[in-house]
């Protein structure tokens, strides 16, 4: 809610509903396990409202220490230590549950500490998936000393002690991380608003239907890309 670059953007409207909604229904497979780790400051009243009308659980934590709301929602919600914690942004709303529920499942079989598609980078920015376990966002919490690892969740873990945790990358065949369909600028607000336009609003499409809208419509890539140049 506290964008400055775009205000409330979780909030804008997005095919009839809101933007924060939009991801939660393109996330429906996980509705009951699903958390919104929302602030505590006073700027949070809308978000809750969103979550009491869509039935979906909440905890208010601090705005500045993202890492101990983090922690705090999950000892609040009665998570263990080998429970699995997954870590999605709100400004993404065209997450892919599939891709969600591929990771999951890797994970489980697994003996990681942390797995996520975003360091070697084959999926958009806006698809980002982190995986983990409680007892690795604990290990975390009680370790992060500095303001950068408590307002970054798991700086501490791939970052500044990554040789201390067993970390896993999911990656795809083919590489598509030059498109940006996160939500932080107004381009990006337009260029997400014309994905769904081609899909006339439809919220369950593919990931593969969503690549085939990309590759058919460079001008939604070619929205995005002086934000990226902006940034540079």
């Amino acid at each position: 809610m506290g964008s400055t670059r775009l205000p409330a953007k979780v909030l804008l409207p997005l095919c009839g509903t809101t933007v924060l909604e939009v991801m939660l229904h393109r996330l429906s497979h996980f509705h009951s396990h699903i958390i919104i780790a929302t602030t505590n400051d006073g700027s949070e009243k809308d978000i809750i409202e969103v979550c009491k009308r869509m039935n979906v659980q909440y905890y208010q934590g601090d705005t500045e220490n993202v890492l101990a709301r983090y922690y705090e929602a999950a000892v609040a919600f009665g998570a263990k230590s080998k429970d699995t914690i997954v870590r999605l942004t709100s400004d993404c709303p065209l997450m892919d549950q599939n891709i969600l529920a591929q990771m999951l499942e890797r994970f489980g079989s697994s003996s990681w500490d942390y797995y996520s598609n975003i360091f070697q980078r084959t999926f958009p920015r806006g698809l980002d998936i982190e995986i983990f376990v409680f007892n690795t966002l604990e290990r975390a919490f009680n370790g992060a000393v500095t303001t950068f690892e408590k307002e970054h969740v798991t700086t501490y873990i791939h970052t500044t002690h990554a040789d201390e945790f067993s970390i896993g990358s999911f990656t795809d065949s083919d590489d598509h991380s030059k498109y940006r369909l996160t939500l932080d600028e107004q381009a990006d607000y337009d260029a997400i608003q014309a994905v769904y336009k081609q899909f006339a609003c439809r919220l369950d499409f593919t990931y593969d239907e969503l690549l085939e809208v990309l590759h058919k419509n460079p001008q939604i890539y070619d929205m995005n890309v002086h934000v990226e140049q902006k940034k540079q």
